[in-house]
């Protein structure tokens, strides 16, 4: 009970700065963006927090335990990808003055098709990103409480959607700020407290397991034992990495704050803030090796260790630390993920209002939590991989290309998401539907990313002809990188389309 009395706590307090934080939410720009009114160092915390998901609590740790160290690459590729993010798309993406990811291309490109076709990639992201966290409010909250799996998943869709659809981004904001100080105090402290419980010889074996199975000390990742670990390695690599520029509810952060700059310098504030905590899943990764070597469920080892290291009060004290610390993880990664949703539904696929993207808030939950009931047995990580791997190969050459090459076309850009969407998802479900030996063709279906993002450049690329490049594509790139208001141009010279749909006419300042 003491786990369901913690998990009850952070939901209230959640609910609490929540209801504070709200404001009136009379705009689109009110309800999505907070009116760009949030500060930097508020910003990055919440992004902190939005990003580090249960995969991040849960997965990683259940990751090390059943496949060795170089499960850390996952880290590795979730921490690398906001360095793209900083140095190729924050400030840009800013200037752009956009909503969303769609909204952005509509901007660019001058397409309103091509931003419905953004607005269903986007559906396809969020919702393979979603399931894996209400699966972890489930299983978690069964696992501390006897509370039926089912009623969990429902239970934490309810609040999740009642805050963001009273509050928007402002009240996300403050409340995944506050997830990201629980998870780093109810993960980190239990995990160090644990390492020293866990006495001279458990953590010996922990820090030193190559005497008991030196597979698991691997540097790289050999997935399912398929053989060809360099090729597993690289691409996951490839799909955390480029699908970090890729997630809409990443992409959306950047426009909550003044201008470029302040952009900027809260990508790099979420480097450092996600690289602390990053340090902590692995200790339970390492400690569950040796304590929880074979559990029934991976995605739960940070939530079986301490019981395993310090039954008695003791453990179960830590126990219910950090299971309600793996709710924060879910509770802030979805508020994020269902605005991103609710955008897709309303604003870009059907042009909505206030009212409409509180329905999409609502809809939204309800497909995720329809989508999460059947999926109790789906590991957490295999979700998340494919949504990294779509927004890898839809949304990553999208911006890059949109932002740093004038060539781009809108027929361009709708062949690449077509062929890049279509390929990684269809890679994904082939992976789960197939039963295929482990070897190279089962890692290039279950992380197809090594193959679908050099297709889908190489797609918009070859697609956008020469001489389909409207006259003013090259004002609207200029307009990405240069600071302050622009005078290169008349923004009367852009499509109408274009201009109705950017919030301010310069993107803020720098």
């Amino acid at each position: 009970m003491l786990g369901l009395a913690a998990i009850g706590a952070v939901i209230c307090a959640s609910v609490l700065i929540g209801v504070w934080g709200v404001r009136a939410a009379r705009s689109t720009p009110d309800f999505l963006v907070a009116s760009r009114s949030i500060v930097p160092g508020w910003n990055a915390l919440a992004i902190a927090g939005e990003y580090v998901s249960a995969a991040s609590v849960l997965g990683l740790a259940g990751l090390l335990v059943k496949n060795g160290v170089g499960a850390m690459w996952y880290a590795v590729g979730f921490t690398a990808g906001y360095v793209l993010v900083a140095a190729l798309v924050a400030g840009p993406m800013r200037r752009s003055g956009a909503y969303t990811v769609p909204d952005f291309a509509e901007y660019r490109l001058g397409s309103p098709r091509l931003r419905r076709m953004c607005g269903l990639v986007v559906l396809v992201i969020m919702l393979l990103y979603l399931l894996p966290q209400f699966k972890a409010a489930g299983v978690v909250l069964e696992l501390v409480s006897g509370i039926p799996y089912w009623i969990g998943v429902v239970g934490a869709g309810l609040v999740v959607s009642s805050t963001i659809a009273v509050g928007g981004m402002r009240s996300a904001t403050y409340v995944q700020a506050f997830h990201y100080l629980v998870k780093l105090a109810f993960i980190a402290g239990p995990a160090v407290a644990l390492f020293f419980l866990a006495g001279p010889e458990r953590r010996d074996a922990a820090l030193n397991p190559i005497a008991a199975d030196p597979s698991w000390t691997r540097p790289l990742l050999d997935l399912d034992g398929s053989g060809h670990p360099m090729l597993a390695t690289v691409s996951v690599l490839v799909a955390t990495t480029l699908g970090a520029m890729g997630l809409p509810h990443v992409v959306m952060r950047f426009h909550t704050v003044a201008g470029a700059r302040a952009a900027r310098r809260v990508a790099v504030s979420v480097i450092v803030l996600l690289s602390l905590f990053y340090l902590f899943p692995v200790v339970y990764g390492l400690l569950g090796r040796v304590v929880t070597p074979n559990p029934a469920e991976t995605d739960v080892v940070p939530v079986l260790v301490p019981s395993a290291i310090a039954p008695g009060t003791i453990g179960a004290v830590l126990t219910a630390l950090v299971a309600a610390g793996a709710f924060a993880a879910f509770l802030s990664t979805s508020s994020g993920l269902l605005l991103a949703l609710a955008g897709g539904l309303s604003h870009d696929l059907f042009g909505g209002s206030l009212s409409r993207l509180r329905l999409g808030v609502v809809v939204g939950t309800g497909l995720a939590v329809a989508l999460a009931l059947p999926a109790a047995d789906v590991d957490i990580n295999v979700l998340v991989g494919w949504a990294f791997a779509v927004a890898a190969s839809t949304f990553c050459p999208l911006l890059t290309l949109g932002i740093w090459w004038r060539g781009l076309t809108s027929t361009g850009a709708t062949v690449g998401l077509l062929i890049g969407a279509g390929s990684s998802t269809g890679a994904a479900l082939a992976s789960a539907v197939l039963d295929l030996e482990p070897g190279i063709l089962s890692i290039l279906l279950a992380q197809p990313a090594l193959w679908t993002v050099p297709l889908a450049f190489a797609s918009m690329a070859i697609a956008s002809r020469p001489g389909a490049v409207p006259d003013w594509a090259g004002e609207a790139v200029l307009r990405l990188h240069v600071p302050g208001r622009h005078s290169t141009g008349d923004t009367d010279a852009l499509p109408r389309a274009r201009r109705g749909n950017r919030l301010d006419s310069d993107g803020g300042t720098d």
